[in-house]
């Protein structure tokens, strides 16, 4: 298969337009292919990690983790896609991850989930840094994405209770002009930014889109410090043309 784009179902409201280009699409092609050592560096540097505004005690964690590994001097991420059978978001691309569970870190928590849905050595991950922090759609609940290295390509094996592929993509093919598209959803001035990213055989759109553009927003340097964490209003307020959860 060499066709971009995935069977994903999209609720995309009527109202939608083109938002902005990818922050690294002035970039030259030498720029768009990050070493694994680059995106080390680009993290030790990058601002300390932005929180969602629902963080307090109480209030219902998750935690995901974006395993990165190099292969012929460029920097690849583990992605899955979840499977067919679930209840929620099936099909759909995302990182490893899920909910805390009581007496774990939330670093604990992206590791468990990890090694559950893809069998993934909890031994192997070096963490390397954390990016900002998200609030998931229309509820009080966040994710922590953390960053973790890998000492080389892993033997991976999917869980077929959670995950139907496990996805091992370049973040060049992720940077490569026509890949990312960034959509309007809703009616101004209360309409937000969905980010989508078009590989072959899928679309990583959602709460993992909008993570993976922090992520090599950071890796390229072109991270804007000033540009809004991504956040839905606060529960119960409405956004005309969105559907309540969907999308994250």
């Amino acid at each position: 298969m060499s066709e971009r784009g995935g069977r994903q179902q999209i609720p995309r409201p009527a109202s939608f337009r083109p938002g902005r280009p990818a922050p690294w699409a002035h970039l030259p092609p030498e720029r768009r292919r990050p070493s694994l050592d680059d995106v080390r560096r680009a993290l030790a540097d990058a601002p300390a990690p932005r929180l969602a505004d629902t963080e307090s005690e109480g209030v219902r964690a998750s935690a995901v983790l974006a395993p990165l590994y190099e292969l012929d001097g460029e920097a690849h991420v583990v992605l899955t896609r979840r499977a067919q059978h679930l209840r929620s978001h099936r099909g759909e691309v995302s990182f490893p991850g899920g909910g805390q569970e009581p007496g774990e870190s939330l670093w604990e928590t992206a590791l468990r989930e990890a090694h559950e849905e893809v069998a993934l050595d909890p031994a192997s991950v070096t963490r390397i840094g954390e990016i900002d922090h998200l609030r998931t759609v229309m509820s009080r609940s966040f994710i922590v994405p953390y960053v973790g290295e890998l000492p080389g390509r892993p033997e991976l094996t999917a869980s077929a209770s959670e995950v139907e592929l496990v996805l091992h993509v370049p973040l060049s093919e992720l940077l490569a002009d026509g890949v990312f598209r960034e959509e309007r959803w809703g009616i101004p001035p209360q309409d937000r930014p969905i980010y989508f990213f078009e590989i072959v055989g899928d679309t990583i759109w959602g709460a993992t889109g909008a993570m993976l553009r922090n992520l090599l927003a950071l890796a390229t340097g072109t991270f804007d410090p000033d540009e809004p964490i991504l956040h839905w209003p606060r529960p119960g307020t409405p956004i005309p043309g969105i559907t309540p959860g969907v999308g994250g």
